[in-house]
């Protein structure tokens, strides 16, 4: 996906400065744009051939398929991982915030 094309996804979904943006449409849009961009790259026939066996590797790997990406790809991948990341420490700060409210409902 190039950048503009990104850019005005996220613009339309969120706002402009995002000020639509939860963690939980964030989720939702990160995971539509992901099946959207991952179906058009597959065939028929998926194949897991994944040689990473722990969460460094799988890091390492995808920051290394990042360089290798032309600039604009790239920055959408990091751009969408560092949104995601962001978001989803926001989300575990609420959790922790409101817990304790709802602990007795349990």
């Amino acid at each position: 996906m190039k950048l503009d094309e990104f850019r005005n996804l996220v613009r339309s979904e969120f706002g402009q400065n995002l000020k639509h943006a939860t963690p939980g449409n964030v989720r939702e849009f990160l995971d539509r744009i992901e099946n959207e961009v991952f179906s058009e790259q597959v065939t028929n026939r998926i194949v897991l051939n994944e040689p990473c066996t722990s969460y460094e590797e799988v890091i390492k790997d995808f920051f290394t398929q990042m360089l290798e990406l032309p600039p604009e790809e790239a920055v959408v991948g990091l751009w969408a991982l560092a949104l995601d990341l962001a978001f989803a420490s926001i989300e575990s700060q609420y959790t922790d915030r409101f817990s304790s409210l709802f602990k007795d409902m349990e």
